[in-house]
């Protein structure tokens, strides 16, 4: 019986699910399984699931037709066996001793799941940017500012937690995880923090612009989640959102108006949410306003921490 599963949910992810895999093979704990679900892929994403299933054991794959992401972690969750749930997309990667920190993360019984520090990632082994983690653990008021997990390769939980706290939202594509943290933090799991980098996050330089109406109608969703729980955004809270959508803009580079025009609505709702702490806040104003000026690597770097 593996004590991890690892769900995978997998769409047209040919050029990138190899790489994925091969870093959790590589994994210093061996106890694991992999539950790689296609979400009705394609391009060839299939016959390579199918190829890393057939050279090993502990790799599964379910197939689906084209339902989305939370579909495809839920029907991966049902098929698991392991006591504790990791979830990966199948582009980004995990560090070799991922597993060995969560294993010594879990044996604390009080630890209901666990989050990491990512570095974000265009081409392997040059970092944009990595995430900070805080001190204590994770609350709803963290989550409706810029949400500390950033993806879903960052979180892992006991299954019971997720068991009695529910599965994903099946009609989300954004903030699934969002609303689902938000969800099973309401309910009372305690998520804690791990000041190590866990994760590489690939960054996509998919339409931005184009998906902000859709993130924002999602994020309206969950916090109606968080608004079953007593909690609603204050001012300085919807400004760190902003600021975090701001940074997203200028770290893939998605039309440099879209940053600019980001961060002075975070700075009309709330200047001091928005700026502060000045690393990020101050660092990110500057970013948006001075990007015409910029080269897009020199952008990036100046909100790398």
């Amino acid at each position: 019986m593996p004590k991890f599963s690892i769900i995978m949910p997998c769409f047209n992810a040919v050029n990138t699910v190899d790489a994925t895999i091969a870093a959790v093979v590589a994994q210093t704990r061996w106890e694991w399984e992999l539950i790689c679900v296609d979400d009705g892929s394609s391009d060839g994403t299939v016959q390579r699931l199918q190829s890393w299933a057939m050279a090993d054991a502990r790799i599964q794959l379910i197939r689906q037709d084209n339902a989305g992401p939370s579909v495809a972690r839920n029907r991966g969750v049902e098929a698991a066996r392991g006591t504790i749930l990791c979830f990966c997309d199948a582009d980004d990667l995990w560090v070799e001793t991922k597993l060995s920190i969560l294993d010594k993360a879990f044996s604390d019984s009080r630890i209901d799941g666990v989050y990491g520090q990512i570095a974000f990632f265009q081409r392997f082994g040059d970092i944009d940017t990595t995430s900070t983690v805080g001190k204590s653990e994770l609350s709803i008021p963290e989550l409706m500012g810029e949400n500390p997990v950033c993806t879903m390769s960052n979180i892992a939980v006991r299954r019971a937690v997720f068991e009695r706290c529910g599965g994903f939202a099946e009609g989300l594509v954004h903030n699934e995880d969002l609303e689902w943290l938000i969800r099973i933090v309401g309910m009372g799991a305690t998520i804690q923090p791990i000041d190590r980098l866990l994760v590489w996050y690939r960054t996509s330089t998919g339409g931005l612009s184009a998906d902000l109406r859709r993130m924002a109608h999602s994020r309206d969703l969950a916090l109606t989640t968080a608004a079953r729980f007593g909690f609603t955004p204050n001012a300085a809270q919807e400004a760190v959102y902003l600021r975090y959508l701001a940074r997203r803009a200028l770290r893939l580079d998605q039309g440099r108006g879209v940053a600019r025009g980001l961060a002075l609505q975070g700075l009309l709702k709330s200047p001091r949410g928005f700026l502060f702490p000045l690393r990020r806040g101050a660092a990110t104003a500057i970013a948006a306003f001075a990007a015409p000026l910029l080269p897009a690597p020199v952008q990036r770097k100046i909100f790398s921490k």
